[in-house]
């Protein structure tokens, strides 16, 4: 594979650290309360006087390094053994200078991104009142990343590390607190967790601009997303607001006046825009800085704000935007981290955007070292921030304890299309993760094939489950040529396997867009 984004060309791209200079200092990410990668060199970088020597302190080792002209620097401690007993990092400098960083664990890290579900707090979740009261565990640290988002790559951030407590953990990510939890349960190590999301964000935001810029189809759709901001009319859409917000404030007045329910508040676009930035701006703001800090794995939530825009060929973009952010989010690490995301749930949003993302995600696990939570049983058909996060963060956590980790789970996927075969008026799928067989979650008929004939008019299929094969057929269609499986943004289907994990939707066909589905 062709490199597309280097660490070493990211280091060129940052901003010049003149402003640390004759001030010995840590990235915010290197503080108090963190938890440090065990069993992988540790990342250890800052910003000193050009020149001068740093030296790095922590569990009996020593390691310098010189600024360079800059006044960057940057070295690597050998592999730590885990440990839950708090330890001080120690960096000194020149005329006996210093600074320390203290409470410090070892153990597993990982990283966890996208947009607001990836946000969304452990407050918002299922049964806060009982999670709070358990979440005594000072061994799971966490840090929220808050910087906004930049048009150049940013070397420093912002936020804090948090020790989890009832205290505390109510503004955790749910998803990323949840799968935590679990890797800290079974593993018997401190865990940290590093959240960077944006809620309505787009991938786009998230990818290094040279990394869009590989690809043809994605650098066209990058260069349209430059344009429309750079050509963005601040001034103009702020006075467009301010007379949206009077009108909408006379009209609150007038319906409680005549006791009617309120109208929505007018949308801000330009919050929206701030939010978001240029395109690649997240990565610059968010990701960016936070490398090379050792970590163990990532994880991604995103994909709705992408459902949403306008024609098909945005859905088909999303499995090169999301390879690209695989891609490039590792070599800018410098390692094949283990990533992993969340397929979107089953919800209400007439149309094919959700299933085609579901699908550009299910394509995207040819990557090595990547894994998927299936959640199309777990979300909700009104609420595009499902609250069941617990269960998102096991399914997680069964494909890192399995993959990373060596662990022995049920299964670490709900069943996962591996090939399909045509014998007279039935298709057969045979599906990987079968884990015990294929089962019906509900233990009644099979629910959410379709098959179709070449004239692509789609029909609600009969299905037999047979081992890890499920065969499909319709009477009034003799000759099928493809088939599909909960090809819906909410559909009705309930295959699983032995470990009552769901089956992915997929289709056999690459047809354009879905007819409408016939009995």
């Amino acid at each position: 594979m062709k490199p597309t984004f280097t660490l070493i060309t990211a280091l060129l791209l940052a901003p010049p650290a003149a402003l640390h200079a004759a001030e010995l200092k840590l990235p915010s990410v290197l503080a108090d309360h963190m938890v440090l990668q065990r069993d992988k060199p540790v990342a250890v970088w800052g910003w000193a006087d050009p020149g001068e020597t740093v030296t790095v302190s922590f569990a009996g080792q020593a390691k310098s390094a010189a600024a360079d002209a800059d006044g960057k620097w940057s070295l690597k401690l050998d592999a730590l053994t885990a440990s839950a007993e708090p330890g001080t990092l120690s960096v000194t400098g020149k005329s006996g200078r210093k600074t320390e960083v203290k409470d410090v664990l070892v153990g597993e890290v990982w990283l966890g991104s996208g947009q607001s579900n990836m946000e969304m707090s452990v407050k918002a979740a299922n049964h806060f009142d009982t999670e709070q009261a358990a979440a005594n565990l000072p061994v799971i640290r966490y840090y929220g990343d808050t910087n906004g988002p930049a048009a150049k790559p940013q070397a420093e951030g912002k936020g804090v590390w948090q020790v989890c407590s009832p205290a505390t953990v109510g503004r955790f990510s749910a998803t990323l607190y949840f799968f935590g939890r679990e890797i800290q349960h079974a593993v018997g190590v401190p865990v940290g967790l590093i959240n960077s999301s944006a809620g309505a964000t787009q991938i786009e935001y998230w990818i290094p601009a040279e990394a869009q810029c590989t690809d043809p189809d994605t650098k066209a759709n990058y260069d349209t997303f430059l344009r429309g901001y750079t050509s963005f009319d601040e001034a103009r859409f702020a006075a467009s607001y301010e007379n949206q917000l009077v009108a909408w404030n006379l009209a609150v007045e007038k319906a409680k006046a005549d006791n009617q329910a309120p109208p929505t508040r007018p949308l801000d676009v330009l919050a929206i825009r701030r939010r978001k930035g240029p395109p690649a701006g997240l990565f610059n703001g968010k990701v960016f800085n936070l490398a090379p800090f050792t970590l163990r794995g990532i994880l991604w939530y995103q994909g709705e704000s992408n459902s949403a825009l306008p024609g098909p060929n945005q859905k088909h973009l999303y499995h090169k935007h999301l390879s690209q952010l695989v891609t490039s989010w590792r070599e800018l690490w410098g390692d094949e981290l283990p990533f992993a995301w969340v397929q979107l749930p089953n919800f209400t949003a007439p149309g094919e955007g959700w299933p085609r993302i579901r699908e550009a995600m299910l394509k995207t696990l040819e990557l090595p070292k990547t894994g998927m939570a299936i959640t199309i049983d777990i979300g909700d058909a009104k609420n595009i921030h499902p609250t069941n996060k617990q269960e998102v963060g096991r399914r997680l956590s069964l494909w890192a304890l399995s993959t990373v980790y060596g662990k022995y789970v049920s299964a670490i996927s709900g069943p996962l299309p591996s090939s399909s075969t045509i014998n007279g008026n039935a298709i057969t799928v045979t599906f990987k993760h079968a884990n015990g067989g294929l089962k019906t979650r509900d233990g009644g008929l099979v629910k959410g094939f379709e098959i179709a004939g070449a004239d692509q008019q789609w029909k609600a299929a009969t299905a037999i489950v047979a081992g890890d094969k499920v065969s499909s057929s319709h009477p009034e269609i003799a000759a099928p040529v493809a088939v599909r499986y909960a090809w819906l943004d909410l559909p009705d289907c309930n295959l699983c396997n032995g470990a009552n994990l769901p089956a992915s939707p997929f289709r056999t066909d690459d047809w354009p867009a879905a007819a409408t589905t016939k009995k």
